[in-house]
């Protein structure tokens, strides 16, 4: 069973989810990788306005293919999320309180999310045409040079994700692990 939340996102609704919840989003998420992520980390760095409100959002690491007439978005699956540990931590640290991606997590980030009270979803990797059926609307809001890249202000409805780093610590991807460990002793 799903755990549904919608719009507005705050650490209040993300803090009681745990590592392999399913959950289906509803509501605004930005979308943007590792160039995206560089510009926008120098623009606060330099005391500049991001290209959208940090705190409280949630960042897709996607770089959606072209629209089909009639449809808000391309095909929209998680990229690799490692490649954007380097920014992580300085936007959970400004506010953000969620990401989706697909992937493992340096340590840096698995402590700034939990410092934060945030959470880490993975996406379905290989399901893009699925997640682009949840994008409702899409509109480039920075970085257009970027194309694919570009940073996207999207409407979601029921998108699905997994926990897979909680507020309180918890990883799936170890959790799932020595779960799966544990499983294959007790056959033997």
């Amino acid at each position: 069973m799903s755990i549904r939340i919608t719009e507005p996102f705050t650490k209040e609704k993300f803090k009681d989810l745990r590592a392999g919840d399913s959950v289906l989003l509803t509501g605004t998420v930005y979308t943007a990788r590792d160039a995206a992520h560089k510009r926008i980390t120098e623009m606060i760095e330099r005391g500049e306005e991001p290209p959208f409100e940090i705190r409280n959002s949630i960042v897709y690491y996607v770089g959606p293919t072209p629209a089909k007439p009639g449809r808000p978005i391309g095909s929209a699956g998680p990229t690799t999320s490692y490649r954007m540990d380097a920014y992580a931590p300085k936007l959970l640290d400004l506010g953000q309180i969620a990401m989706i991606g697909k992937g493992q997590r340096s340590q840096e980030v698995m402590d700034a999310v939990t410092r934060n009270g945030a959470v880490y979803f993975a996406a379905i990797g290989g399901a893009a045409a699925l997640m682009a059926g949840c994008v409702k609307s899409a509109e480039v809001i920075a970085f257009d040079d970027l194309g694919a890249e570009a940073v996207r202000k999207l409407y979601v409805e029921d998108l699905p994700v997994t926990v897979v780093l909680d507020s309180a610590g918890g990883n799936l991807y170890k959790e799932g692990r020595q779960a799966y460990l544990q499983s294959v002793e007790n056959i033997k």
